[in-house]
């Protein structure tokens, strides 16, 4: 039934009415590709069976979010990581990970930075030297910065301007997002350092009497 179809749609993220439309209408024409019984029967029974197994995948995941949700709560440090911009109920507690509890564990940013993956890799050879990706890394620890600076874009000012800017200097999205991940760490490692949540003006203030030209673009941008 249609309203089934839509109610499906919308209860996974899928909120255009046009497009929902449309989907509906392709299912209505939609013309089997076979009669083939012999083909149609087991092809049936596979698809009931990896019903079964994604609602059992689903459950899990649900129990595994419950539990981060009650362990987090427990953190003494989630204050720092939910002042962070961008970093809600979902990456706050995989940006804690990212850090830990033992505040000896890094030295400094650099080594975190470099760990997760989101410095670059310079590489010198002779009189030649280039830059790339850096390979060797936490894959997921890497996109976990990726995606807080993502978003970060949308809630604070100084990031949506440093993004801006880099697009403008001409560097790719994927780019500018890693370079303002560079810059949330070192930010977010003084916060953890100190067990200082993060607080926007303050950072504002302090480019400002920094004279910094990322506010100045910032204001007049």
């Amino acid at each position: 039934r249609p309203s089934t179809l839509l109610k499906f749609f919308n209860a996974h993220n899928a909120h255009y009415p046009e497009r929902n439309q449309r989907r509906v209408e392709q299912i209505k024409s939609a013309v089997t590709l076979t009669q083939d019984q012999g083909i149609i029967a087991p092809n049936t029974l596979m698809v009931i069976i990896y019903i079964e197994q994604l609602r059992l995948l689903i459950r899990a995941i649900t129990a595994i979010d419950k539990d981060i949700k009650q362990r987090y709560k427990a953190q003494k440090d989630r204050a720092i990581f939910d002042s962070f911009p961008g970093a809600g109920p979902q990456l706050a507690p995989r940006l804690l990970v990212a850090f830990g509890t033992n505040r000896q564990r890094y030295n400094n940013a650099a080594e975190l930075q470099k760990y997760a993956g989101i410095a670059p890799v310079i590489e010198r050879s002779g009189k030649k030297s280039w830059t790339h990706w850096r390979y060797c890394c936490p894959k997921f620890l890497r996109q976990t910065f990726i995606e807080w600076a993502g978003l970060s874009v949308r809630f604070s000012f100084w990031a949506k301007a440093f993004y801006q800017q880099q697009i403008e200097k001409g560097k790719p999205h994927n780019t500018a997002i890693r370079a303002l991940a560079f810059k949330w760490i070192r930010i977010a490692f003084r916060c953890w350092k100190t067990s200082t949540p993060y607080d926007e003006t303050k950072y504002l203030e302090s480019l400002k009497a920094k004279g910094s030209q990322l506010l100045t673009y910032a204001l007049n941008g």
